[in-house]
């Protein structure tokens, strides 16, 4: 049997125009669900550079880097599963729609975690709010 399924993702946000945070959750109508940008890693890549590539090629956006937060761990397709997260903030970029995503949506966290439709994807959105500093 071979091992777990890597993946990558980040919770990537933003500072909302009128201040405090925004969420970027992704949709992809494959499976009709909202979840942070993520994917498969690629033979010979890293986790972080799966997670970096993951959120350009599903939102079009670079992004920087920041805190790891939690691995998220379960079984798709009869398969177990490990999710590598990092939060990132936003840089560049603009979406376009595609096959894999459709949509994408930029909220309040508190929107964004009624709207994630895992409700184990919210384990890493709480870490990302503990890493956030007053006025961020």
């Amino acid at each position: 049997m071979s091992g777990p399924v890597l993946a990558a993702g980040c919770v990537l946000w933003r500072r909302a125009p009128e201040g405090g945070t925004e969420i970027c959750l992704v949709h992809r109508p494959r499976y009709d669900d909202w979840s942070f940008p993520k994917g498969k890693l690629k033979r010979g890549e890293t986790a972080l550079e799966g997670a970096l590539r993951e959120v350009q090629e599903e939102t079009g956006h670079r992004c920087e880097p920041g805190a790891a937060l939690p691995t998220a761990v379960y079984v798709a397709n009869g398969r177990p599963k490990e999710v590598s997260y990092w939060a990132a903030e936003a840089a560049d970029g603009t979406f376009v729609p595609n096959d894999e995503v459709d949509r994408l949506a930029w909220l309040p966290p508190g929107s964004a975690r009624a709207l994630l439709t895992r409700p184990g994807d919210r384990v890493q959105l709480d870490a990302f709010m503990g890493t956030l500093r007053p006025g961020t």
